[in-house]
């Protein structure tokens, strides 16, 4: 017995979120500056022993969902792809220290959700739209992606 109903008998685009969290640290600290500079600009962000944040990640696909499954994508396939490329990667890590993705530039929110935008991409079903929100604290967060 075949399921027919409306939804089924045309293209139906929709959007997926799954939510993530995770911990690590941090110190923002441009080595083409003086000291003086780093803490003006940076601020308590510029401590030498580094601080924490407990990041909270948005992961959003938009695509068409399949009419055989009802799904954009198995949120269960998206929660395991979090969970083994960013959470693993991520969490509990010094970002300078520990993780090469930030060896060359600043371990900002700004370009952490770019990086965390540029890990899960290609693991995607063409076709597949992907937007990344990274909140560092309840109040700050960054955006990235297909739209």
């Amino acid at each position: 017995m075949r399921v027919q109903s409306f939804y089924l008998l045309c293209d139906m685009v929709a959007t997926i979120c799954r939510k993530a969290h995770f911990n690590a640290a941090h110190r923002l600290h441009n080595p083409n500056w003086s000291e003086e500079q780093n803490i003006a600009v940076f601020g308590k962000c510029n401590s030498p022993n580094y601080h924490g944040h407990n990041f909270d990640l948005e992961v959003r696909i938009r695509g068409e969902v399949n009419p055989d499954t009802g799904f954009v994508m198995d949120l269960a396939v998206l929660g395991g792809l979090i969970k083994n490329e960013i959470e693993e990667r991520f969490d509990h890590k010094n970002l300078n220290e520990d993780c090469p993705e930030f060896g060359e530039m600043l371990p900002t929110t700004e370009y952490f959700v770019k990086v965390i935008y540029d890990i899960l991409k290609p693991k995607l079903h063409k076709g597949h739209l992907l937007h990344i929100t990274l909140h560092e604290t309840q109040k700050n967060s960054a955006e990235y992606g297909d739209w």
